[in-house]
């Protein structure tokens, strides 16, 4: 096979250039990551700096990307809106680079003062040229091919962060105001839930969704979607008065304007100016409400900047500073099953190496079957996978246009694992109206033993004092507890021998044990762990069973003639129980000596004030814990339930609250956040 000369290597990088780009830029639907695409950018770039005969009029070198669409009215850019260059290496070390190209230029040496610059972020959103006249916004444009963009004027207008009118009594005759529409990473989240509860498409990420946002033809759809906009910059300017003479100056004065500039920027002398700000971003970038991808240096005063001036279209006096990239595609070898503390089933795509996010990543969540089958993964298919920070890595999408021809048949987790748990056997079930499938074997399978030993020994349930989290980490890593029963077999010899468990401290712990043995019928089956058994159910069952044996040999009619007891929760009471492995678990407790007074009356749950009221949690409250929340509601006499119905009484939504809030609103469920629960909860104390 004959070898690929230099000029048939460029014509094919750039017509897959040409190719990328059109897909990103014209039908908003990004084929690879950035990564990938700045890959073929740098070999384009590299071959014809080799072989400067290879570039041609049309390279995508030659101009900054992309192309009007048709529909939109074209705008010519009064001052070109051009591309910076990338500093390639990642590390602090490349704004030393920045520093020293740009001291070289200006003829410094190392005696003279260093140079002052400004640092702020590098968006990863859309650009955008304001136009204001006179104070008043007349016009907005997309960059286009940095000569000519697209008039997105209608859809500019959407976006509430970015002013109609200046807010100054003596505006420039001109200002064109630079800078990026995004979509922030709340924002982006919350978009996608409500398009996943009404069955529609959803984003690929928080960049495509800003473009595409901003180029919809039709302005109440861009009105939707939920954009920002960050100022970075400036085109033509007329007619002001005292315009500061340094970057960061500038951006103050956009800022006095009222128009939004990030708070993330630094200004100040030298290479440590740059490589601290570098750090610094790189350590918060992942709490930023924003998807970045790096920093951008740009040499302080705008008279260095002049006399810097271009190279290649690209100005001299700043520099585009990467991180490593948090998105690449890799292959999917496989998809596993992981068993969670709860019993919740993930997939997880076994993956080819790659580097990603400044690590080598081989596992990526694929969260639940049903976000496998709506990107469609399977084995063989290249994805898209995405690292942020401590996060874990998630496949984003997969590259249906390089799905091979013997690619894997499509997901199905019941069929891949026969219906049963991959640690411990027990039967697979997926509640109606939940999007995971759980194990049900909760008293025996392994990969739920602490989560089990906890809730057992918690406050509601057994109350064994002393029995927490970092000792049940000992017990069970140990081998020492493998199910409940061995805990009544723990020795004191055993428990001394644990670190930092002194002697009484083991004496407490076996005292603990033993009076737990004593309980009542109520509490034991709370301790149990069954799913969508609270508090008050578990009353309610031993109130109207009587007895254990009577509860366990129910069945599903008999279940639901209990008061508030519908068909989910029965069926997820009859599923535990038809478990060999957990009725073995619950006769070897009572073998150890735990038992109750099966004649002994029980307080009714219909006694609690929020007794018969369901209530779903969503989201994250800014100081009650999950765990928390479901034991203040459950003593009230509520149930706590995974999923939203017309039978949800209310809806406790938090930060991120995703899907289920959409639902409530939907449904129109009474939605209240943590002041509105606790307050709930403080009228029913009283009513009580």
């Amino acid at each position: 096979m004959p070898a690929v000369t230099p000029a048939e290597r460029a014509a094919a990088l750039r017509a897959e250039i040409h190719r990328l780009d059109h897909a990103y830029y014209v039908l908003d639907a990004p084929l690879v990551p950035d990564a990938d695409y700045d890959a073929r950018f740098r070999a384009l770039q590299a071959l014809e700096a080799a072989h400067p005969e290879l570039r041609t009029p049309d390279s995508p070198t030659q101009r900054v990307g992309g192309a009007p669409l048709p529909q939109f009215a074209p705008v010519r850019h009064a001052v070109p809106m051009l591309s910076i260059q990338t500093e390639t290496d990642t590390t602090p070390q490349g704004a030393v680079a920045f520093d020293l190209r740009v001291r070289n230029k200006l003829g410094l040496g190392a005696d003279d003062p260093p140079v002052a610059y400004n640092a702020e972020l590098k968006f990863d959103g859309l650009a955008i040229n304001l136009r204001y006249v006179h104070g008043v916004l007349v016009q907005a444009a997309t960059r286009g091919d940095g000569e000519t963009g697209e008039d997105v004027t209608q859809n500019v207008r959407t976006i509430r962060s970015v002013p109609l009118q200046l807010r100054t009594a003596h505006p420039p005759a001109v200002l064109e105001v630079r800078g990026e529409a995004l979509m922030q990473r709340a924002d982006f989240a919350r978009y996608n839930d409500r398009q996943r509860a009404k069955g529609l498409p959803t984003l690929v990420n928080p960049r495509n969704g800003a473009a595409g946002s901003i180029r919809q033809l039709d302005p109440a759809i861009a009105a939707q979607r939920p954009l920002a906009f960050y100022a970075y910059g400036w085109g033509e300017i007329q007619g002001w008065a005292d315009q500061p003479t340094t970057h960061h100056a500038m951006l103050d004065a956009l800022a006095a304007f009222g128009l939004p500039v990030a708070a993330q920027r630094v200004h100040g002398p030298g290479a440590q100016t740059l490589t601290g700000f570098h750090t610094q971003i790189a350590a918060a970038r992942d709490s930023l409400p924003f998807d970045i991808d790096g920093v951008v240096y740009k040499v302080d005063s705008l008279a260095l900047q002049a006399a810097l001036g271009f190279r290649n279209r690209e100005p001299v006096w700043a520099v585009a500073h990467k991180y490593p990239a948090q998105e690449r595609s890799t292959r999917v070898l496989a998809i596993d099953i992981q068993v969670g503390r709860t019993g919740k089933l993930t997939p997880v795509a076994k993956l080819e190496p790659v580097f990603v996010g400044g690590v080598t990543v081989t596992n990526a969540t694929l969260h639940n079957e049903d976000e496998v089958r709506r990107k469609d993964v399977r084995v063989g298919d290249r994805v898209v996978v995405r690292r942020a920070g401590d996060v874990i890595p998630e496949v984003v999408s997969v590259l249906l246009d390089q799905r091979p021809a013997d690619v894997g048949e499509p997901f199905d987790l019941y069929k891949q694992l026969g219906g049963h748990c991959p640690v411990c056997g027990s039967a697979i079930v997926r509640e109606q109206g939940e999007a995971d499938w759980r194990c049900t074997g909760g008293l025996f399978c392994a990969a739920q033993r602490k989560q089990a030993i906890l809730h057992y020994a918690s406050r509601r349930a057994l109350d064994i004092e002393g029995l927490g989290e970092k000792l049940v980490d000992q017990l069970v890593d140990g081998a020492v507890v493998r199910v409940l029963p061995d805990l009544y077999k723990l020795g004191l010899l055993k428990l001394a021998a644990l670190d930092r468990m002194a002697d009484k401290s083991a004496a407490n712990l076996l005292d603990a044990l033993e009076h737990s043995k004593a309980t009542t019928l109520p509490r034991f089956v709370y301790a149990l762990g069954i799913r969508n058994v609270g508090e008050a159910t578990a009353k309610e069952l031993a109130r109207h069973f009587g007895s254990l044996d009577a509860l366990m040999n129910a069945s599903l009619e008999q279940l639901q003639a209990v008061p508030d007891i519908g068909p989910i929760v029965a069926q997820s009471i009859r599923t535990f129980f038809e478990q060999p492995h957990n009725r073995e678990v619950v006769e070897q407790l009572r073998a150890c000596g735990v038992h109750w007074d099966e004649s002994a009356p029980v307080e009714s749950a219909t006694a609690k004030p929020l007794s018969g009221k369901t209530l779903v949690l969503t989201g994250t409250l800014p100081n009650l814990g999950r765990e928390d929340a479901k034991e203040r509601i459950e003593a009230a006499g509520g149930k706590v339930s995974g999923s939203v119905s017309k039978k949800t009484h209310y809806v406790v939504a938090g930060a991120e609250a995703g899907s289920k809030l959409a639902k409530a609103q939907e449904l129109g469920v009474a939605v209240l956040d943590e002041a509105g629960l606790l307050a709930l909860l403080a009228d029913a104390a009283g009513d009580g």
